[in-house]
């Protein structure tokens, strides 16, 4: 029998490993530009979301599922826009701060429970809805300032919609997940992140050796940070999908907002950013709405 609770253990780690592996993308923006930061989660990540699934099989003795056309098609969908979300993101982040950025992209949750619901017919209960208003209120309070919204109008849309693009992302890796019909939720979720990392690292790949050669090899010679930011991809690729195979995108996706606080931790730590009182009264806000929402399942 599976814990009611697990799918929120997996999002916490998969949450931290994330934050982490965002600001190891920042970091390589400076010398890879926007598309080779982009590419680094997926073609770096691929080969340890691979040695997942060799690892899941070898101690279990599961088979390999046989996915039908409907896990294509909703895995596309969500390999595609998570390609876009990752590189609007980076995007938003040259604009402006990393912690503010973060919180832009957080207004995710909302656009989630309303795909989950068109897309999936994913339940979205009062409780719900007003844990996830409460915790995006909190991201909100954070973006903004006397006098308006931080960062100007560009980096604002930026964060925005990546934050949509991250949403349809993870309502196509829930439906791919889903669409394969297994009871063992760990194979189902480890399967579909491998084609999904094989089919992004595929085409960036392509695309950035016909486009950006030396967005390539500039990637290859980085290749150090590059495989640690790999690895923190992957491994937070791989606890969001065991979260998805558990529960709604909307749960896992306003659990999610305490990435906000590892966020202002990375920030405070490796970039010199203090924490203003606007900012710390929208983290609190962010926990209340992730408690409310822990308590009422």
């Amino acid at each position: 029998m599976i814990a009611a609770w697990l799918w929120a253990i997996f999002t916490i780690i998969a949450a931290f490993a994330q934050t982490v592996r965002n600001a190891m993308q920042r970091e390589l923006t400076g010398t890879l530009g926007t598309a080779g930061a982009t590419h680094v989660r997926f073609l770096f990540g691929f080969p340890f979301a691979l040695l997942f699934l060799i690892v899941l099989m070898g101690v279990t003795g599961a088979p390999l599922p046989r996915p039908g056309l409907k896990f294509w098609q909703w895995t596309i969908d969500g390999a595609l826009f998570q390609i876009g979300a990752t590189a609007l993101m980076l995007m938003a982040m040259g604009e402006r701060s990393f912690v503010v950025t973060i919180a832009y992209i957080k207004t995710e949750p909302i656009q989630v429970a309303i795909f989950g619901l068109l897309f999936l017919g994913d339940a979205v209960t009062w409780p719900m809805m007003t844990a996830i208003l409460v915790a995006t209120a909190g991201v909100i309070v954070m973006s903004t300032k006397p006098g308006g919204m931080v960062g100007g109008v560009k980096a604002t849309l930026l964060g925005l919609a990546s934050g949509g693009m991250f949403a349809l992302s993870a309502i196509g890796y829930r439906g791919g997940i889903l669409s394969l019909d297994l009871s063992d939720y760990m194979m189902a979720a480890t399967f579909t992140l491998v084609v999904g990392l094989a089919m992004q690292a595929a085409a960036l790949s392509l695309y950035l050796w016909l486009r950006q050669p030396s967005v390539m090899i500039a990637l290859m010679k980085a290749w150090r940070p590059s495989l640690f930011a790999g690895f923190m991809g992957a491994l937070a690729s791989q606890f969001w999908f065991l979260a998805f195979a558990l529960t709604s995108a909307a749960n896992v996706r306003t659990l999610a907002l305490i990435e906000v606080l590892y966020a202002q931790l990375i920030a405070r730590f490796s970039f010199g950013q203090r924490t203003t009182p606007r900012e710390a009264i929208g983290m609190v806000l962010v926990v209340a709405g992730v408690m409310l929402l822990i308590l009422t399942h």
